[in-house]
């Protein structure tokens, strides 16, 4: 199989170009094209192999999102000429990512188990258990770095430092909030739960748009909504999907993206198992069959969508 590892393209009009951790985008006057490449990130670590068909779960799971959430937020996409790309407006993003948890999880969870009972700035009860539901979602932004970690940051150190003015903070986290039990109603039809995701957004003529990705298992997790119950009351780990089997495979080989901590090696067994579980989450998650694209020259299938998209 094909894997995308990264494309260098050049079209016509092409004003800029940037690499993400796993979205290679291209910049025009008025619009960004981005590609999905099957790069995968955790710890904001790029890891170093590619995982087949991952790039065409994230943008048709963000691209299925992004349309069925257009009545509460204007969202950035215009266009999926291809499997793996996304066509939408330029907007300016805003300097935060409003992370949204209904449940103690993942890096939440470690904190708590730290000792930490304030999360960016929110407060949490004593006596939460790993994966517990939390009394109301909360939102624990975090900074947006380019390069290396992104950072907590609470809601009063965002307006203090003017990385985002309070009238459209409040307007961010109203967004978030109503996007975030749209994504509970649609994953509990499916006999999921959203546990937590991360919304970006940005501006573009004094109008905010959602923007990026949008419920998928890079910016979420999710619960078996039919053995929660269960597993909460024997103790046990919850049945999720999400990309956190893969930062816990990490960490179970001495990896969390510390300073001279080295990737471990993945096999071909491994990353193969990452490809199914990606797919497993866009089928679960959408309710859809997921029909890869299976084409021996998959980057020159991308630069002909793209070339006659752009026309």
């Amino acid at each position: 199989m094909n894997a995308i590892q990264e494309t260098n393209f050049h079209f016509p009009g092409q004003t800029g170009f940037y690499r993400g951790k796993v979205r290679d985008v291209y910049a025009f006057p008025d619009k960004l094209v981005m590609i999905a490449s099957d790069r995968i990130s955790a710890f904001d670590v790029v890891l170093p192999r590619p995982i087949p068909f991952k790039g065409q779960v994230l943008n048709q799971t963000a691209a299925y999102f992004l349309k069925a959430t257009v009545d509460i937020v204007p969202n950035w996409l215009l266009d999926v000429p291809d499997p793996n790309v996304s066509i939408g407006l330029k907007c300016e993003p805003y300097a935060v990512e409003m992370v949204v948890r209904g449940y103690l999880a993942g890096h939440a969870w470690r904190q708590y188990r730290d000792g930490h009972r304030t999360l960016c700035g929110v407060a949490l009860p004593e006596g939460l258990r790993e994966n517990d539901r939390l009394p109301t979602p909360i939102i624990t932004p975090s900074t947006k770095a380019h390069e290396g970690h992104d950072e907590d940051i609470s809601r009063e150190e965002i307006l203090s430092k003017g990385i985002v003015s309070e009238p459209e903070y409040v307007q961010l986290e109203q967004y978030a909030l109503a996007l975030f039990a749209r994504g509970t109603e649609m994953a509990a039809q499916q006999g999921l739960i959203l546990v937590d995701t991360k919304y970006e957004f940005g501006n573009l003529d004094g109008k905010v748009y959602l923007i990026d990705e949008v419920h998928t298992p890079d910016s979420s997790r999710y619960f078996y909504a039919d053995v929660y119950a269960q597993n909460q009351q024997a103790g046990q780990p919850q049945k999720q999907l999400s990309k956190e089997f893969v930062r816990e495979w990490l960490i179970s080989n001495g990896f969390q993206g510390k300073r001279g901590q080295t990737v471990p090696p993945m096999s071909d067994e491994w990353v193969s198992q990452i490809t199914k579980r990606y797919i497993e989450l866009f089928e679960t998650v959408t309710g859809q069959r997921f029909q890869p694209d299976e084409t021996t020259d998959p980057l020159a299938r991308i630069e002909t969508n793209i070339r006659q998209a752009i026309k």
